[in-house]
């Protein structure tokens, strides 16, 4: 028996080998070698942590709330509605001392870290995050969001879902590019956990920060947003992020108006996020110490709760009640004025948090009031309030943050109705066209231009931006003064034409490019008139062209 079972296998891999033109063992070796089943192992062990790192990190907004209002569940606003002027405003007034204090001391870059830090690791630095200011972060941001700061949970639970995987990267020495697939592995699990949408968290994971849907990475980065499903629904049950009634469009003939509430949509995100820049570049006009900008906006955020307590936190309670027809018009725009000023000035402050979560809120309360208008003009073609709600919700936050499948996927997993899902897409797709016509980008690449970092030109940027002089320069053997290798310069200033080893590829192609020069010299980081080495046009456009072949072959493989 033992020799006819032999027999048929070899008589089978023989076939197989006849049909793939290609040994089976070649396969398996490329498979074992390329580390497939060690990443798959290691994405359902990340899926597993995301998911409980993002549990623990709802308990500790919970905590600090606990602390605040004595009470740690997420209908913060009726509960804050009840209680004395004093103690509404001393949540983000203490929160803020602290988070100040700990911006000061703990971090690094003077502030916390969310999804746009992540999408930096994933292109340009081969997946590596700092574990300390990974941790500092997260906790930073519970403590503000516990304390009233108007700004999001999602964004931060996904930074630290990817600094777990960044990691576990570095701890098992896996390559840059499973540094990315792991790195997204780590955010498919925190999304899925944040919304119970796991389809979503996939999607997520590639939209946003792999920005491919290669096969190699779409095994891992599901493995991780099953094992995260798991985790959340033993421990928070199969239950959605939001309380949802059941919705279905009263005619097809609303279609236009689904059309005409992305016009809405685009609008609001275009009004939020120049909120959110102009708040920004005033709070940077300030000549103000690190620690007091958090103390500022923590007594600018609580006279805001006195007036509206719907706006303090994370705000499902007001998105739940929005969704579910609730509100008046008045109240829901009044909402959508205060929310957005709320969060402007809560990120300009420096609190730790994201966008997400106040995207869905100013989606629901446009979309609510859209509905309300739509159902007054046109009550027998309309559907009820609470749908355009849903699809507001969905288009709003598809606009902000540049992802308009993984929101399409969120709010179907939410609600479960596809005719619910094509009307989102509608206009899902006409409020991120009009807001990426008119802003030319989503809020995260926004934060990552300030940092000069541009990444959503093209994959070119990438490759210019993650390689570095010292990776391209050819070295002296010993260094010599700068002016013994310095190339004619064009009446130049000497100062422009200089290149440190610390410099980014494009710098060098841009100087090149503008002096007419093939090569440059790369001068010593502590003392610029000594010559250490030179970078070739032809090595700086050799390693341009390795890079892109890079890409191309892991978004196909």
């Amino acid at each position: 028996m033992k020799f006819l079972l032999s027999r048929l296998f070899h008589l089978l891999a023989r076939i197989f080998e006849t049909v793939i033109d290609r040994p089976i063992e070649e396969n398996w070796i490329e498979f074992w070698h390329s580390r497939n089943l060690m990443g798959w192992t290691l994405a359902l062990i990340l899926g597993l942590a995301a998911a409980y790192a993002t549990i623990l990190f709802r308990l500790m907004i919970a905590a600090v709330q606990w602390v605040w209002i004595d009470m740690p569940g997420e209908s913060i606003a009726s509960h804050v509605a009840t209680l004395p002027w004093y103690i509404i405003m001393s949540g983000p007034i203490v929160a803020g001392t602290i988070v100040g204090l700990g911006l000061r001391f703990l971090m690094p870059m003077q502030r916390t870290e969310a999804v746009s830090d992540v999408i930096e690791s994933a292109e340009l630095k081969g997946g590596h995050i700092s574990l300390k200011s990974g941790i500092y972060s997260a906790v930073l941001t519970a403590i503000s969001l516990g304390g009233g700061a108007s700004a999001g949970r999602e964004g931060p639970a996904v930074h630290l879902g990817a600094t777990i995987a960044a990691y576990a990267t570095k701890r098992f020495r896996f390559p840059p590019e499973w540094g990315r697939i792991l790195l997204a592995c780590g955010v498919a699990g925190a999304v899925t956990a944040s919304f119970n949408a796991p389809i979503a968290g996939v999607l997520f994971a590639h939209e946003i920060v792999l920005r491919h849907y290669a096969l190699r990475a779409f095994v891992p980065v599901s493995i991780a947003s099953v094992a995260a499903t798991a985790v959340t629904r033993i421990h928070l049950g199969n239950f959605p992020a939001f309380n949802l009634v059941n919705h279905t469009i009263a005619s097809y003939w609303e279609f236009p108006a689904f059309a005409l509430l992305g016009l809405v949509a685009a609008a609001v995100a275009i009004i939020f996020m120049s909120s959110l820049i102009y708040a920004d570049k005033v709070a940077g006009s300030f000549a103000l110490p690190i620690w007091a900008r958090p103390i500022i906006g923590g007594v600018a955020v609580g006279a805001i709760g006195l007036i509206a307590p719907e706006v303090l936190g994370v705000g499902y309670e007001a998105t739940d009640n929005a969704l579910n027809q609730n509100y008046t018009l008045t109240f829901l725009l009044g909402l959508l004025i205060l929310k957005t000023v709320a969060t402007a000035i809560t990120l300009a402050s420096r609190f730790g948090g994201g966008v997400f979560s106040p995207s869905l809120y100013l989606g629901a309360m446009a979309g609510g009031a859209f509905g309300l208008i739509a159902t007054y003009t046109f009550p027998d073609l309309a559907s009820t309030t609470g749908l355009y709600a849903v699809v507001g919700m969905g288009a709003v936050s598809a606009a902000v943050l540049g992802a308009p499948l993984s929101t399409t996927l969120i709010v179907f997993e939410l609600t479960g109705d596809y005719e619910v899902t094509t009307a989102l897409l509608i206009a899902n797709a006409i409020a991120t066209a009009l807001t990426q016509a008119t802003i030319g980008k989503s809020y995260f690449h926004w934060q990552l231009e300030q940092r000069d970092v541009h990444l959503h030109e093209g994959p070119h940027n990438r490759v210019l931006m993650s390689i570095h002089v010292r990776d391209v320069m050819t070295r002296f053997d010993q260094a010599h003064p700068y002016s013994e290798d310095a190339p004619r310069l064009l009446n130049a200033s000497p100062d422009a034409v200089r290149l440190y080893p610390y410099d980014r590829l494009n710098r060098a192609l841009d100087l090149m490019d503008a002096h007419n020069l093939e090569h440059l010299p790369v001068c010593q980081p502590d003392n610029k008139d000594t010559a250490i080495g030179r970078v070739t046009r032809v090595a700086a456009l050799k390693a341009l062209a390795d890079g892109l072949i890079a890409i191309s072959r892991e978004e196909h493989h």
